[in-house]
């Protein structure tokens, strides 16, 4: 029996706010202090590092439940199967629906209850829950999925990973600039085919990690809002995810049997371009070998860090030959990877 992702889809809002947007932005230091630049070189500096040229947010009226259901939807009719004959409905997140302008998240009921009631579906057997894994949720669904197969406790199960980090971002920390708003979904299910999931790998690391990125309050000490924002140390992060990445990507292809000259693709979470490229890079050094040209696509540069969906809207515009010079084809080896809050590590070695 193999396990495969039969179906994809995504949604990418409308909503574009490009660099020169932050502009009018009052940026302070953690501390309250004011930053000895002006906005056009933070934001120039902040493009060199990120490669973030624009990114992307929701309408007001919209909530992260109903871009996760137009991306369930999607990945249903890419399949080509019947709603009701799903088993699970797995649905990585971070921050629950976060109404435009509210303070407070909302998590009851669940976001895949709410994706669920969203589809219409009717059977009771289709179970629905929330995955809480920092970036890595996505992936760390699939991972689940794959299990819930080969236990026999299901046959097909729908993965969502989406986010609305545009409604928990501080509008002045500079790090704001790097968050957006997207959803991708698979249909993962027992196929005949060959290939599918190969081997995955996934690491916890939280005895010093555990609130490298957190939810902590405005970088403006005037203001007296109870209201909590998404946060991190961005050199910590950068310097963690260095040295356990590479690691973690070298265990998960040894335990395929398959090689790293047989990789055709890497598919790892849209964060930073430079992280992402000194990652991969370390990579294929542990193999004594340059990274070649293509091997990683990136689509950070126009929809930015959507955390969850990065990978699955990724792979979902490779197939769908919306990622100029970028393809993926029957039988190419592939690696799916993120890191993320917790810490999280997580990859997948999958054979399209």
């Amino acid at each position: 029996m193999n396990i495969k992702i039969t179906g994809t889809g995504s949604y990418i809002p409308k909503g574009i706010e490009k660099n020169e947007d932050f502009y009018n932005h009052e940026f302070l230091n953690a501390d309250g202090s004011s930053i000895n630049s002006t906005n056009e070189v933070i934001v120039k500096k902040f493009k060199a590092i990120t490669g973030i040229q624009e990114r992307r947010y929701i309408k007001p009226e919209l909530l992260n439940s109903d871009i996760a259901f137009y991306a369930a939807e999607k990945a249903i009719n890419d399949a080509n199967i019947d709603k009701e004959t799903i088993d699970y409905i797995i649905v990585a997140h971070n921050y629950g629906d976060v109404k435009y302008n509210s303070e407070q998240s909302d998590t009851v009921p669940s976001i895949a209850s709410r994706v669920k009631h969203l589809l219409q579906i009717k059977n009771p057997r289709c179970v629905g829950y929330d995955l809480l894994f920092g970036c890595p949720g996505w992936i760390e669904g699939v991972i689940q999925a794959n299990a819930f197969i080969k236990s026999g406790l299901a046959k097909r199960c729908l993965v969502i990973g989406t986010e609305t980090l545009s409604r928990v971002i501080d509008k002045h920390d500079r790090d704001s600039m790097i968050y957006s708003d997207g959803a991708g979904a698979v249909i993962v299910e027992e196929s005949s085919e060959e290939g599918g999931i190969i081997s995955h790998e996934s690491a916890t690391f939280a005895l010093d990690e555990a609130h490298f990125i957190y939810f902590g309050e405005t970088n403006n000490s005037e203001i007296s809002s109870k209201r909590r924002y998404i946060k991190m140390y961005g050199r910590k992060i950068y310097e963690f995810a260095l040295t356990n990445v590479p690691l973690a990507l070298k265990s998960c292809l040894e335990k395929s049997g398959y090689t790293i000259n047989d990789v055709k693709k890497i598919l790892i979470h849209q964060a930073n371009e430079k992280m992402d490229e000194a990652i991969v890079n370390r990579f294929y050094k542990l193999h004594n070998m340059e990274m070649p040209e293509g091997i990683m696509p990136m689509s950070i540069n126009t929809l930015g860090n959507s955390s969850v969906a990065t990978v699955p809207t990724l792979y979902d515009l490779i197939l769908n030959k919306k990622l100029e010079n970028q393809e993926i084809n029957k039988g190419d080896l592939i690696i799916f990877a993120s890191v993320g809050a917790g810490m999280n590590i997580n990859a997948i070695v999958y054979k399209h």
